[in-house]
């Protein structure tokens, strides 16, 4: 089994794991979102251990174990990306699995189980054609002020939604043109979404342009951008132009 095929599997059976135990009725809003976090990272855990044994992973629901810096290929897991909207009962939240390479984003699966959908960086949607007007991704609890003001300049219309997976591949089919956060981010938050976006050609990036890097001691992430190629300078520019001196 390839490394994408790895992990679409994981993706797609996690995803079915969390939807028949939200299906179940055994747990409600927090809780549930608990133990959907713990049941899909258990699954990911043993099945990487068991087919990957040689890689490192990252995963949300583990010690950080800094030991993995010194692996060339690790594993940057999110078991249940959007743990609100999934105790809410909501559709957009996700599992997040790639494979992080020498730094970079390289595989990556996201399922959007509650779509019955599942994107990876093997199998790239064609881009779809943009609204006259723009659509920008926005945290439907915590809108970055950076995203509000960029897209006040450019006209856009801010669309809220949950996960940062969610997010992100609402960019890659086409329902939205931008996704800009500024919020803070962990590594596993969008490590598979980059993978997927890059390989449908979306531009991905850190707010000031720089390239997003994996597998650090410190998993922080911050920032990032995801939006057509086309668009990318533009929307750096008026981040730069709207960020506080």
């Amino acid at each position: 089994m390839t490394d994408s095929e790895l992990a679409i599997h994981i993706a797609n059976a996690a995803g079915r794991m969390l939807l028949d135990l939200r299906a179940s009725g055994r747990f409600e809003g927090k809780a549930m979102g608990v133990e959907g976090d713990r049941i899909a990272n258990a699954f990911i855990m043993e099945t990487l251990r068991r087919e990957r044994p040689a890689d490192a992973i990252l995963s949300e629901e583990e010690v950080n174990d800094v030991a993995r810096c010194q692996a060339e290929r690790v594993w940057i897991v999110d078991p249940l990306d959007g743990t609100r909207e999934y105790g809410e009962g909501r559709s957009d939240w996700a599992v997040h699995i790639a494979v992080a390479v020498a730094g970079k984003a390289s595989v990556g699966a996201v399922a959007l189980p509650g779509l019955g959908v599942t994107l990876d960086s093997e199998h790239p949607l064609p881009l779809a054609p943009r609204p006259e007007r723009l659509r920008m991704l926005v945290s439907r609890t915590r809108p970055a002020a950076e995203a509000v003001a960029v897209a006040e300049s450019l006209g856009a219309e801010l669309v809220p939604m949950g996960s940062a997976g969610a997010k992100a591949m609402a960019v890659v089919r086409g329902e939205a043109d931008i996704y800009l956060h500024s919020g803070g981010q962990y590594e596993w938050d969008n490590c598979a979404p980059v993978a997927v976006a890059q390989a449908a050609g979306l531009h991905c990036s850190r707010i000031d342009g720089a390239p997003l890097t994996y597998n650090h001691p410190n998993p922080w992430l911050p920032d990032l951008l995801i939006c057509p190629t086309d668009l990318a300078d533009e929307v750096l520019r008026l981040v730069k132009e709207t960020s506080p001196a």
